[in-house]
């Protein structure tokens, strides 16, 4: 099942909170949706759904369009919002039986896929609590369920690991990366180390625009900033002077002097400046104590696109 964006727009009054974006998500994707707050990712995975109208534009999922067959779309849907919207006197199984219910699962099959789900989303020692006495890791777990409950092909998560400690992000992200062996998932995070260690690609809006879309190697590979190299020589020269050396090698974009004990930073592309160090090192009777590599962070790639 995919999912198509052409040319969409939303205004809030006239805010506008999504500015003509476009892309595809293929059947089979787990993508992550960046951006700061306020970028237009929630107002985005809202159309999605079919929660909002766009002003502009086009939605379709698996070639139907959202608003012109809301309730097939709904159907192959699961959605997760931000705020999970919890009925916290329920107890868990009446909560999901209640779901599945709205959902249109066969009243004959209910009672199973509740079951199911429970299993699934690691519930089973908590189905017989209230929701409002369980954590905030297993509300997350109860809302990612009724996510599921109905078998849906895309799942659509907004924040789906706000407020967790780091062991329920790991079990919560688990759980999304077994849903997404079978689903098509779109799944926005404000933790970039998630959002790169479960997709198999990332989109960044910002300002209601894309400003970036692939796999999270891509956006590392086509980042203008490049590698940083660290660098720790021992010379008789300047280290002024040593910059200046330094940022004549070919691929270079910048060097920063960090202290007056010898250590750069080299920040670049090019498959050739580390050797070009060695051959500088020789030639002007330096000393290399040190040379590491530090590969271009997801966190800098978001920073820059994201920051004005």
């Amino acid at each position: 099942m995919s999912i198509n964006l052409k040319n969409v727009t939303k205004f809030y009054g006239l805010q506008k909170a999504v500015d003509e974006i476009s892309f595809k998500v293929k059947t089979g994707e787990i993508v992550g949706f960046l951006g700061p707050n306020g970028a237009g990712k929630t107002t985005t995975m809202k159309m999605i759904t079919g929660l909002l109208a766009p002003n502009s534009g086009e939605i379709s999922i698996n070639n139907k369009n959202v608003w012109e067959d809301p309730e097939s779309v709904k159907k192959i849907t699961g959605y997760l919002p931000e705020n999970n919207p919890l009925y916290l006197d329920m107890y868990v199984t009446d909560y999901l039986q209640y779901v599945a219910a709205l959902q249109k699962v066969e009243p004959p099959h209910i009672g199973e896929k509740v079951k199911e789900m429970v299993g699934v989303c690691g519930l089973d020692r908590e189905k017989h609590k209230k929701i409002g006495e369980l954590s905030k890791g297993y509300r997350q777990r109860v809302g990612l369920a009724q996510a599921l409950i109905h078998d849906p092909k895309i799942l659509v998560l907004d924040e789906p690991t706000t407020g967790l400690d780091p062991n329920q992000i790991v079990e919560i992200r688990n759980l999304i990366k077994e849903a997404g062996q079978e689903k098509t998932v779109i799944l926005s995070t404000h933790i970039l180390s998630e959002v790169e260690a479960i997709s198999d690609r990332i989109l960044i809006i910002n300002e209601g625009k894309i400003v970036a879309d692939g796999s999270p190697e891509s956006l590392k590979r086509a980042s203008t900033e490049g590698n940083n190299i660290k660098l720790k020589l021992e010379t008789e020269t300047e280290p002024e002077k040593v910059a200046e050396v330094l940022s004549t090698i070919e691929g270079v974009t910048s060097v920063d002097l960090r202290d007056e004990k010898g250590v750069f930073i080299l920040q670049g592309m090019g498959e050739n400046i580390n050797r070009e160090v060695f051959s500088l090192a020789v030639k002007n009777k330096w000393v290399l104590l040190e040379m590491t590599t530090q590969e271009t962070k997801l966190e800098d790639i978001f920073k820059k696109l994201t920051t004005n």
